[in-house]
């Protein structure tokens, strides 16, 4: 494990020494990480390395074999206000009867609460979300209605109407185009430059060294953490995948969590 010197700057989000297993067989063992606050940070590894299940784990969804998470200083389960976190789109029903405006006003439940009716602020905030992702002409459309790309911008919508400073996204760019993603990347840089703090679960590393702050590398364990160009340097990426820098991209290009 590396964890790269660096100054340690605010930390958005600590992990320490996390432990997951299923069925007794270790998904995550013993992870330490951090990320900074204000930066765009990657987690990138292998298939199977427990991507998806370090960020479910840290925020509560999993339960853990042992150690913790903290968000901006406190117990992960007691800070989930300030975070938003857009899931992997598979676990989502596409053919329930719900507009994409409906879907970003969830955005706002946390604040109104469920059984009330959002204001005239909520709903500015929810037209100024979409706006903002481009989805305005869409906001009668049924999700299911929506393609790859439209579907990923409404959930990044109904994030930012969470209106909270630590956005957590877990494989944001699966199955859709080059362009989206480069549009979603060039919004997700603008809102690291407003100050929010952006954590991605993502698998191309030519976009992570070009794109991001900050990364870690895993595979089970924490194989580096740190700056994002050092964090993939070609002995960490050997040490995680087995393979040559040469190869890792290509070895990687269909990885999931």
């Amino acid at each position: 494990m590396t964890l790269l010197k660096t100054q340690r700057q605010e930390s958005a989000l600590d992990i320490a020494r996390l432990t997951v297993s299923y069925t007794n067989r270790p998904v995550l063992w013993d992870v330490d990480a951090w990320f900074p606050t204000g930066a765009l940070s990657a987690i990138t590894g292998p298939n199977g390395a427990g991507k998806s299940t370090l960020l479910r784990a840290a925020l509560g969804l999993l339960p853990v074999d042992a150690g913790h998470a903290s968000i901006g200083g406190r117990p992960a389960r007691k800070a989930l206000d300030q975070v938003a976190y857009v899931p992997q789109r598979e676990g989502v029903d596409w053919d329930f009867p719900i507009t994409v405006r409906e879907v970003v006003e969830m955005g706002r439940y946390r604040s109104t609460g469920w059984f009330r009716r959002i204001t005239r602020s909520d709903k500015s905030m929810v037209d100024a979300c979409l706006e903002r992702v481009g989805m305005s002409e869409y906001s009668r459309r049924q999700i299911g209605q929506l393609s790859g790309g439209q579907r990923q911008r409404i959930f990044l919508a109904r994030a930012l109407a969470q209106n909270t400073q630590l956005l957590v996204m877990d494989e944001p760019f699966a199955g859709i185009d080059a362009r989206t993603e480069a549009d979603l990347l060039g919004l997700l840089g603008e809102l690291r430059d407003e100050g929010r703090t952006i954590i991605i679960v993502h698998h191309d590393l030519d976009t992570i060294r070009e794109v991001f702050d900050w990364a870690l590398l895993l595979n089970v364990r924490t194989i580096a953490c740190g700056p994002a160009k050092e964090t993939l340097s070609a002995q960490n990426l050997l040490a995680a995948y087995g393979a040559g820098p040469s190869r890792t991209r290509t070895a990687t290009a269909a990885a999931g969590a």
